[in-house]
């Protein structure tokens, strides 16, 4: 099992190691919940089309984890195109209970740069010419086997912004190719805009984060959307860091 979706997963469910049920089971939950409306229309959309595709990963502070996640990227980056307008690969990692005690939301933002810096050691394709290789330019994009995503992540640790907030760590990468209707220049781009902005007010204990803008705007870093603090805050630099060999034993330090 590398790439799987809803209908997989519905079939195999007594099979899966537990910690992959419950996973599985409160994603579903938080995105076909009917009262409290999960913000992200084209997620919900997706889920309930059959467009997503989801991965299960160990624990994300071992190598083996990036490398199998380097594995589930190149098969989901093969097939999208196919999988519906709203796909993205959700990628559900085991989170350990001494990362569930102790990692709180700057843990975790550590943890996801070097998730993605490590990464990087796994694509065997060049940086697509027509995304800047510079996070601070307005236009970049985080890119693995020459597709370009946008990945939101959600945490254990978040509370306030409930739109961040999940049970294990999750990772939603989503293909660039979604946001060809849904942008500033249409219409419906914006009447989604407005609806998922009204929703998250709704949704999070917090208002919407200042860094959530779209793509390509000149003031928009679309890396300070991939990770929301917890509340206003805001990264002044971009921890991404592909041309440095970033070691794992970096990260062994006690917490």
């Amino acid at each position: 099992m590398e790439v799987v979706d809803k209908k997989w997963i519905e079939e195999h469910f007594e099979t899966l190691p537990l910690w992959q049920q419950s996973a599985y089971t409160d994603f579903a939950a938080t995105v076909e919940d009917e009262v409290n409306t999960f913000p992200c229309i084209p997620a919900r959309t997706g889920f309930l089309s059959n467009h997503l595709r989801y991965s299960f990963i160990e624990d994300p502070r071992e190598e083996q984890s990036i490398k199998t996640l380097a594995q589930c990227l190149k098969e989901y980056g093969k097939c999208s195109q196919t999988f519906g307008k709203y796909t993205t690969h959700a990628i559900f990692f085991k989170t350990p209970d001494d990362m569930l005690e102790n990692f709180d939301v700057e843990d975790y933002r550590n943890l996801f740069w070097l998730v993605l810096n490590n990464l990087t050691k796994f694509d065997d394709c060049d940086w697509p010419e027509e995304i800047p290789t510079d996070p601070s330019h307005h236009d970049w994009e985080f890119c693995f086997n020459g597709q370009p995503y946008f990945i939101s992540c959600a945490t254990p640790a978040h509370k306030s912004r409930k739109s961040r907030h999940f049970s294990t760590l999750l990772m939603a990468f989503q293909p660039r190719f979604i946001f060809e209707e849904i942008n500033d220049s249409t219409v419906f781009g914006r009447k989604l805009k407005k609806l998922i902005r009204q929703r998250i007010s709704e949704y999070d204990a917090i208002p919407a984060h200042p860094d959530l803008k779209w793509y390509g705007q000149e003031d928009s870093y679309e890396w300070k959307q991939y990770f929301l603090s917890d509340d206003h805050g805001s990264p002044s630099k971009c921890p991404f860091l592909r041309m440095q060999n970033s070691l794992f034993s970096s990260h062994n330090e006690e917490h």
